[in-house]
């Protein structure tokens, strides 16, 4: 099943009194980009995170969201740096006799200093850290996909009825090109009569001037090309994900066929056909960019 490069997918994860939350959002892309904002204390686990990511995402601009709370109330402490704290009143003794200032060393006085006194919290287990983490990334990830395969199921049947679509237009270019030449060989020697009346014409002069049109007019390259690019996405469509990158190519080639086929013919039916076939085509195109 083909996936759509669009999606969302949330999780959280509560237990020993923290809570993981990971969030992932993403848009079309033409490679994987994945931009992960989480809390300082998590950027160890930052190759991690992508390592694991990549089993999920192939493609697509994701921006990862991460958050831990801690709930509990025991995992910060206060720590006392009793060594800074005794160059302070080293240098605050230092001070009062140079300037001869009235010594008053309170402990409230000390305790203002920077760092003397510190919040500090509990290291954690990085094993647990990284199970709970995991879990919440998992779940988001599974999520995300669900949500992918579905957009993409979606974008699959649309995308295969426009191709139906364009088989139709194509069979009718098919169909009516031979007749494009029958029509001009009557009407040039229909003109050529009116011309010349009683006199007879040179039909081998005018066999060259029909077989002349005729190959500037073909397109049965074009369609034969055009026909195997539209069977080779449908079967890249039921083939499953990370066909993307394939499938706009082979919308590109197909777009350049019809190209040709627009400035070859001089029908005005093969041309309202051509027409529409470009439409469906840059139609297909766009929402090839957004599978993965």
């Amino acid at each position: 099943m083909i996936k759509s490069m669009t999606g969302f997918g949330r999780c959280e994860v509560c237990r020993d009194s923290r809570k993981f939350t990971v969030e992932l959002k993403s848009v079309n892309h033409r490679y994987l980009d994945v931009n992960i904002k989480m809390p300082k204390k998590l950027n160890l686990f930052e190759a991690q995170i992508r390592s694991l990511l990549k089993e999920y995402i192939s493609r697509g601009k994701v921006d990862v969201y991460i958050t831990c709370e801690d709930m509990g109330t025991g995992r910060v402490g206060l720590r006392y740096n009793r060594e800074l704290a005794v160059r302070y009143v080293e240098y605050l003794r230092q001070i009062s006799e140079e300037f001869g200032l009235e010594e008053e060393l309170r402990p409230s006085v000390i305790a203002r200093f920077p760092e003397v006194f510190s919040m500090d919290e509990e290291q954690t287990d990085e094993e647990d850290t990284w199970r709970m983490l995991e879990e919440a990334l998992r779940g988001a990830a599974e999520g995300f996909v669900e949500m992918r395969t579905r957009e993409g199921s979606a974008l699959q049947e649309d995308l295969l009825a426009k191709l139906e679509e364009m088989q139709g237009h194509v069979a009718f270019i098919r169909e009516r090109s031979p007749k494009i030449v029958a029509e001009y060989r009557q009407r040039i020697f229909e003109r050529v009569q009116e011309l010349l009346g009683d006199v007879k014409a040179d039909e081998a002069r005018l066999l060259t001037e029909v077989t002349v049109f005729a190959d500037k007019v073909c397109v049965d390259e074009e369609i034969v090309r055009l026909q195997s690019h539209i069977s080779a996405v449908k079967k890249e469509l039921r083939k499953g994900s990370g066909v993307g990158r394939k499938l706009d190519f082979l919308a590109q080639e197909m777009n350049r066929e019809a190209n040709t086929i627009l400035s070859k013919t001089t029908d005005l039916a093969i041309s309202d056909r051509g027409i529409e076939l470009k439409t469906l085509i840059e139609k297909v195109r766009e929402q090839i960019q957004n599978i993965e």
